[in-house]
This record gives C-alpha cells, sequence and structure tokens, in this order.
C-alpha cells in the first residue's frame, strides 16, 4: 500500500473547480485544472510549513496559515507576491472558508466572519461546541452566504447560519452520530451532510430544513468520511471514506424516490412507477411502501435509501483524500486528490457503474522556488515589497459581547 507522503500538509480545490492547492513542508503549489493530460502549475512559493492554502476562485486572492504560526491568518495577493494583511486569534486556526462575500475564520470553539472586502470583522459566533477537526462549510453562492457547522459533539446537529445578514437561520438534527463532513451545493439551495459512522448521507433544504434525500453507502461496516462534494450542476454527490470505494450519487433519480424517512402517504411517483413495472422489484417496492407504516422507522429508513450510481475503486484505501466532480476537457469527471501525493481523474459513465481513470499525476511537494522565509513570492521573479496594505483596525465594537471570553483577533502589519 502506499504511504502518505508527509511532506503534504494540506491539499483542496478551489470554490469552482479550476485549481488545486498543496500546503507542503516547503511551501505551496497552486494547479490549474484545465487539461486531463496535464497538470499546469500555477504558482508556487517557499515558505515554511503551510498547513492551510485556500483561494477565492481564479482570483490572485489567497487566504493562508503556517504551522509555524498556527493562529495567524495571512490574506495574500500571489500575482504581485505582496501580503494584503493579517490577522492573529486567541487559539489555533483549523479551517479557512470563503466566497465572493465572506471570509470565515473557524477555531475550535468559535467561528470569526470577515467582510472580504476589506477584511474588517463583521461578526463572532462564540461557544460553539467544541470542533477540534474544524469542520464546516461555507455557501461559494454570495446570494445564499449560508455557514454550517456542528452544533452538538453528541450527535450530529447541524447549524445553520446567515454569513450575509449576520443571523442565526435553523438548526438541523441530520444524524444519530456525529457529523463527519457536510457540503453545500454550488447554489447553497441545498446540504449534504455525513456523520461519523459513515453509511448514510442526507440532503436537507436549506430554507426550512425538511429532509429531501437519503442515500445509504454501506450496510456491513462504519466509514471514517474523507470528503463529500456536489458536481458543479448539482447533478451528481461524491463521498470518499478510508474505504476502498468511492460513492457518486445520482440526485435527479432520487428526489421524491426516497424523501420521507417513514411516509404518511406513499409517495405517488414511486407507486405509479411500481404499478407499470408489473415485475418482483415493482411487487417488493409496493410491499415496503405499504409496510411503512407498521414497520420499525430503522428498517423504513434502510429500504427507502437510494444507493451509489458510480462507484471508484481507489488505488490506495485509507490514505486521506479529497474528491470534486467537474467538467474538465468538456467532460464531467471525478477528480481524486489523495495525500499521498498523487492525483486522478475519472470518466463517469452516462448508465452508472464502475467508472474509469483516465489520468494519473503525481504533485511534487517540494516548493524550491519563491520567496523567503513565511512571505509568499512568485516562481519567477524576485520578491517585492508589499504595496498599501488593506490593514483594517479592529475594535471591540465591530464584535458580539462577551469579549473578555473570547479577545477579537488583532491585525499586525505586513512582514517584510
Amino acid at each position: 500500500m502506499q504511504q502518505p507522503n508527509l511532506d503534504i500538509n494540506f491539499i483542496n480545490f478551489n470554490q469552482d473547480c479550476s485549481s488545486l492547492a498543496i500546503g507542503t513542508k516547503t511551501g505551496y503549489k497552486l494547479f490549474s485544472l484545465n487539461s486531463v493530460d496535464k497538470l499546469d502549475l500555477i504558482y508556487e512559493s517557499a515558505c515554511r510549513d503551510v498547513t492551510i492554502v485556500e483561494r477565492l476562485f481564479s482570483s490572485s486572492l489567497l487566504a493562508l496559515v503556517s504551522l509555524s504560526s498556527p493562529r495567524r491568518l495571512r490574506v495574500c495577493h500571489f500575482k504581485k507576491g505582496t501580503e494584503i494583511c493579517q490577522y492573529s486569534y486567541s487559539n489555533t486556526i483549523l479551517a479557512v472558508k470563503l466566497n465572493r462575500a465572506r471570509l470565515v475564520v473557524c477555531l475550535e470553539e468559535s467561528l470569526y466572519i470577515h467582510n472580504i472586502r476589506d477584511m474588517k470583522v463583521l461578526h463572532t459566533i462564540r461557544d460553539t461546541p467544541p470542533n477540534p477537526k474544524g469542520l464546516c462549510a461555507l455557501s461559494i453562492n454570495s446570494d445564499n452566504c449560508f455557514l454550517a457547522y456542528p452544533g452538538s459533539t453528541t450527535t450530529g446537529e447541524v447549524q445553520l447560519f446567515d454569513a450575509f445578514n449576520l443571523q442565526a437561520k435553523l438548526m438541523i438534527p441530520a444524524h444519530d452520530a456525529p457529523l463527519a463532513a457536510i457540503a453545500f451545493n454550488p447554489s447553497g439551495s441545498k446540504l449534504a451532510t455525513a456523520s461519523e459512522r459513515g453509511t448514510v448521507i442526507r440532503l436537507f433544504n436549506v430554507l426550512d430544513g425538511t429532509r429531501l434525500i437519503e442515500f445509504r453507502r454501506g450496510v456491513k461496516r462504519c466509514a471514517h468520511v474523507y470528503s463529500l462534494a456536489f458536481s458543479q450542476d448539482s447533478e451528481y454527490l461524491a463521498l470518499s471514506s478510508n474505504t476502498e470505494t468511492i460513492h457518486i450519487f445520482k440526485l435527479d433519480q432520487s428526489e421524491g424516490a426516497a424523501s420521507a424517512p417513514v411516509p404518511v402517504e406513499p409517495p405517488k411517483q414511486v407507486v405509479q412507477q411500481d404499478d407499470s413495472a408489473g415485475s418482483w422489484m415493482g411487487y417488493l417496492s409496493k410491499a415496503v411502501t405499504a409496510s411503512a407504516s407498521y414497520l420499525p422507522a430503522q428498517v423504513t429508513d434502510t429500504l427507502n435509501q437510494s444507493r451509489a450510481f458510480a462507484t471508484v475503486t481507489v488505488p490506495s484505501a485509507g490514505i486521506p483524500n479529497i474528491v470534486t466532480i467537474a467538467t474538465l476537457s468538456r467532460q464531467t469527471r471525478l477528480m481524486l486528490a489523495s495525500a499521498d501525493g498523487y492525483f486522478y481523474i475519472y470518466n463517469i459513465p452516462d448508465i452508472g457503474g464502475d467508472c474509469v481513470m483516465v489520468k494519473q499525476h503525481r504533485l511534487d511537494p517540494d516548493c524550491s522556488e519563491g520567496g523567503n522565509g513565511d512571505i509568499p513570492g512568485p516562481t519567477t521573479t524576485n520578491y517585492t515589497p508589499p504595496d498599501s496594505p488593506a490593514v483594517i483596525p479592529v475594535t471591540q465594537e465591530e464584535h458580539s459581547p462577551c469579549q473578555d471570553e473570547s479577545p477579537p483577533p488583532t491585525v499586525q502589519n505586513p512582514e517584510i
């Protein structure tokens, strides 16, 4: 089995899946995802132990966190080789999420919401349940600018927050077990969730919290979920875990067919399809629907859950990875970036089934070019000093109450 590349600290896709970012012991790299046959290097910078590198769509704006300064967020313009500003927080930064309106910093027990235009802190969500993995999701659609984070450490409760209007929206009791993964679809209208058991994936309406679809990854064994991602057209949902299989679920074939876990009235669409089938499967489906009123809820849940539309057998099971589904060279494909330093591209068959790998790339973690120390620099030119960084002073009036419990982040001048 291939072992994880110990030089890679972080790996992630940007919001529109047009690029891939990796953070390593020697710096960070950005790769362009516009071709199947080659992985073009957009930019690399030599700086120490980058643990988070998030790019804002296809812009030059980057959010960086390093192991040497885990409480400090640096916002940079990588094409100019300049640092825009720095913020220091009261605890280790576990995750950073961006869209065109907001930048969210996740600490273990709080979330800071910044205005991305000037990096002003607009709101702080304090005293959240301990979230040591930094699990959170921010919709990439600024018009549905919702933030999701765990509301409990013992159950799979999701808290939804309107990050644009800065107000709590609703709570969704998604799972019995604690959350392992959450993801918005690109429009921000739906939220997918998976628990630490990793057997069931649920899809919810963000507006009212109703459950729309339920998928089943497996029955025999639990799994540790690594990532959950919608396709850019919201037609597919992909899930990767520590098992040897990546599951791809198709949303349009399941909406209405697996809606409520214990339906009071049988879904009309399903009954009509069953009547026309006249087969053993049709008989079985009618029997399941008819028995929904008296079977235990857990049994009915399992019978109503949809299975994967397509699957991928990963080359190295048990190694952390992240997946996404996007259009590449005019075809919808699944892309897999693995912590062992490999990047895979798969075709998704129109009829489902096993996906075929079409290309494998090696991600070189060595960042030998660029700037010095903690200052980012371009790959081909020397580093230039920052030009009029947009540093915004932060005052207590810009935060929620209880300042003594969790001090606001402090702004620091860029280092030169």
